[in-house]
């Protein structure tokens, strides 16, 4: 059982370091490691010293280094079903999803660039308090005058909490990925972002090509209509409610 325990936690680290900058620091970490070791058989004493205590303080530098992962890490078990936050009821997000999917449908028809944010149980207070404190029904007609070119509000991202929208006009973190295609512009960046360090969904409508795309756990969906974005939507809250009914003993209908 041991065994098992500490080769799960292993395996966990591993998938959440995988494709990111620690995954590289890592290797590198490892082929020090490696050059100590040889030093030391080899009998180069003043190499094995210098490696020997640049490991001694390397421990502080690895968390400092990995502040970004590590915080990852932290936010990912905090999101377990031990924390699972109340829950809309079916009507809620039935009425959300319909106005958000009118939304964008007619954002993409109309190339009107956009970023919608649905927060899930990482709270986003840090990113709503860089916009405008809103507090609105969802509405697909509200959805449109924000996004409108040359308002006030339409270079943002709306951040949507619960079925309200918290707040418009908000700066989300760029996502640090250099491998993302040169077409990928600045709101894809920040959609990535975004769900990079949380368990938000991402909306995104392009400004130049009026695409419909999907972010998720740092990974993104392109090319979709507003028929399939919707059923991406409404699976995911069905998943949630789903795990919430079996938490409490209770029988989906």
């Amino acid at each position: 059982m041991d065994i098992g325990i500490i080769a799960f936690i292993i395996y966990k680290l591993m998938m959440l370091i995988k494709e990111t900058r620690a995954e590289q620091l890592i290797k590198g970490i490892i082929v020090l490691i490696i050059i100590t070791k040889l030093s030391d058989i080899m009998q180069l004493h003043t190499m094995y010293w210098l490696l020997k205590n640049a490991m001694t303080v390397g421990v502080i530098a690895i968390l400092i280094i990995f502040q970004p992962e590590l915080r990852r890490a932290l936010e990912h078990i905090g999101r377990g079903k031990l924390f699972v936050k109340s829950e809309l009821q079916k009507q809620e997000i039935e009425n959300m999803l319909k106005e958000i999917s009118t939304a964008v449908s007619e954002l993409s028809k109309n190339k009107i660039g956009a970023i919608i944010v649905l927060e899930q149980d990482t709270g986003l207070n840090e990113y709503i308090g860089t916009g405008v404190l809103m507090d609105s029904e969802i509405s697909a007609g509200l959805f449109i005058n924000i996004f409108t070119p040359n308002t006030p509000l339409h270079d943002g991202a709306i951040i949507i909490r619960k079925n309200r929208i918290a707040a418009a006009g908000c700066f989300l973190p760029l996502t640090d990925n250099q491998n993302l295609s040169k077409q990928l512009g600045t709101r894809h960046r920040a959609a990535l972002g975004i769900t990079e360090i949380s368990d938000s969904l991402v909306i995104i409508v392009s400004e130049e090509t009026g695409v419909i795309s999907f972010a998720k756990d740092g990974k993104l969906s392109r090319y979709l209509d507003p028929k399939s974005l919707k059923e991406i939507l409404n699976n995911e809250y069905t998943s949630k409610e789903q795990v919430v009914l079996r938490k409490w003993g209770v029988k989906d209908e």
